[in-house]
């Protein structure tokens, strides 16, 4: 990454004074008694960090950062502290130049013991949220289902202790490609923001091919300014700014029509403090699943309304998708399981939520309502509902159970693809196809709407049929429901990336659907993150 001369003249003081702290000198006897002192003072200091206390009593209370021979340590952690900010970290929580100023004044065993443990203390921080991120996601929303990887502090600072200090902080950050993007575009805003951002917004409603005028100007420069268009003193709405408009809607999930409607207006308008924010929060969840993902997989961005079907880190299959409404329990939550099977020709068991949610009321006022569904009985066979006197029931005590039969009119469509959790979400086909043709797409249950599925289906048993259109078509001709398992279960991730950056350093921005970046940004905020602009 490249740093301004002035971080970079920061960073040099920092580690010149690291390497410059030196201890006292005493003779044989004060020095044993002084090496005592200092072992005293380390015990004390980690006595309530029990990861500490064992690595420190493991080596005799031997110190990391604090003796003579220890200044490349110091210098390491230094210099790491003091670059936090260039990952998104809270630079602040980490206090490097009072870290700097305490090992200083550090001149008795009783001090240098403190400042000791302390420094371990932040190292170990520092590790923790480079590798693991600063916040535990389940914190900010409990949809947020994911195993974040932690490390063990001892086992840390033990490694720490016997590698080249520099090169292992150095591998905290993630590798991930998609990670240095991120950290490029982070800092590309920050020079931005130095700059004053974009310039003018756009005051129109909305701007369309061949008109001209005040606010047609306002859109040229705009899209200069943000790397769109070349410079130009156009004042017409022409075809180079045209081409400009439909390379910013499709990074930004919208219908590359070329014309400035409302919401590509809205887009343009966005500054780029909202945009680095975005940015911070993707490198947060980076750091989440800082673990290589693995080359075959599913992956649903949630606010991308899209799934992929990825082969060797490339989208071999990739269709629009209709994820779960903002509202209640409706939301599609994040996290990751396989895909063991798909069904074709499925039956829709209802869930219990919208049996006695939505339906008992209406059967309440009508028992002929929602008529395509059977009633189940705890038998598992329908029920004549004429039998039922549904008004004696509530959404506690209802014991009946709703169904619909495999139809080209049943609310999954003719094919589901599942991956067993405890959410009881899957993809699906759908015969309300209209909804696909929005550039927002949030209108579910929860569960994810695939916009083409036999396509999907096709591809999933590529790998398994010689004629998988053939097969497929075979059984839905059956119209009987089949569960067909996938010879090699297939990751599935449902992941939630406002931001992020495609392998030709293109950046995208999607709208935040559910808000959760708005809350993990805020949390961030409460840790220390903070929003910075960076001179070029």
């Amino acid at each position: 990454m490249t740093l301004s001369p002035t971080r970079r003249s920061t960073l040099k003081l920092l580690a010149a004074g690291a390497a410059s702290f030196v201890l006292p000198v005493f003779g044989a006897g004060r020095a044993d008694a002084a090496v005592t002192a200092l072992k005293q003072s380390i015990a004390e200091a980690a006595a309530r960090d029990e990861s500490l206390s064992a690595f420190y009593r493991e080596r005799n209370y031997k110190p990391v950062f604090v003796g003579n021979g220890d200044g490349r340590r110091r210098s390491a952690l230094l210099k790491a502290l003091g670059s936090a900010d260039d990952h998104g970290l809270p630079a602040k929580a980490y206090d490097v130049d009072g870290l700097k100023a305490a090992m200083k004044a550090a001149k008795n065993p009783s001090d240098r013991g403190r400042v000791e443990v302390e420094a371990a203390k932040r190292m170990l921080d520092y590790a923790d949220h480079m590798r693991s991120g600063v916040i535990n996601p389940r914190s900010v929303d409990n949809l947020i289902v994911m195993e974040v990887q932690h490390y063990d502090r001892a086992s840390t600072i033990d490694a720490f202790s016997k590698s080249n200090p520099a090169a292992f902080l150095k591998k905290m950050a993630p590798s991930k490609p998609e990670y240095v993007r991120l950290q490029k575009e982070k800092l590309k805003l920050e020079k931005l923001l130095a700059k004053g951002g974009w310039g003018d917004k756009v005051q129109a409603k909305s701007l369309k091919p061949g008109q001209s005028g005040a606010t047609v100007v306002q859109l040229r420069n705009r899209l200069i300014r943000m790397g769109y268009l070349r410079k130009s003193a156009s004042q017409s709405y022409d075809a180079s700014i045209q081409g400009a408009v439909q390379k910013f809607q499709v990074n930004h999930g919208l219908s590359p029509d070329g014309v400035a409607g409302s919401s590509t207006i809205t887009q343009l308008n966005k500054n780029p403090q909202e945009r680095l924010q975005q940015v911070l929060v993707a490198m947060e969840r980076q750091r989440w699943n800082s673990r290589p993902v693995e080359k075959n997989h599913v992956w649903v961005n949630i606010p991308d309304f899209h799934v992929d079907l990825m082969k060797n880190g490339k989208s071999t299959f990739r269709s629009r998708v209709v994820v779960g409404k903002d509202t209640g329990d409706r939301r599609t939550p994040e996290f990751s399981d396989v895909m063991e099977y798909m069904v074709i020709n499925p039956s829709w068991y209802v869930p219990r939520s919208i049996v006695t949610k939505e339906y008992l009321p209406l059967l309440k006022r009508n028992k002929g309502a929602a008529g395509q569904l059977q009633i189940i009985g705890r038998n598992g066979k329908p029920v004549n509902r004429n039998s039922i006197n549904f008004s004696k029931y509530n959404e506690k005590n209802f014991p009946y159970s709703m169904k619909q039969p495999p139809s080209k009119g049943n609310a999954l469509g003719l094919v589901k693809f599942i991956f067993p959790n405890q959410h009881n979400i899957y993809l699906h086909d759908t015969p309300s196809k209209s909804l696909f043709g929005r550039e927002s797409r949030a209108f579910s249950h929860g569960c994810i709407r695939v916009h083409k599925p036999f396509d999907f289906a096709y591809a999933l048993l590529a790998n398994q049929q010689s004629d998988p259109e053939g097969f497929f078509q075979g059984v839905l001709r059956t119209k009987s429901e089949r569960r067909v398992n996938l010879q090699t279960p297939l990751p599935v991730h449902l992941v939630y990336y406002t931001a992020w950056v495609d392998a030709k350093g293109n950046a995208h921005y999607r709208d935040d659907v559910y808000r959760r970046d708005t809350q993990i940004f805020a949390a961030l905020s409460r840790a220390g993150v903070s929003l910075r602009s960076v001179a070029s």
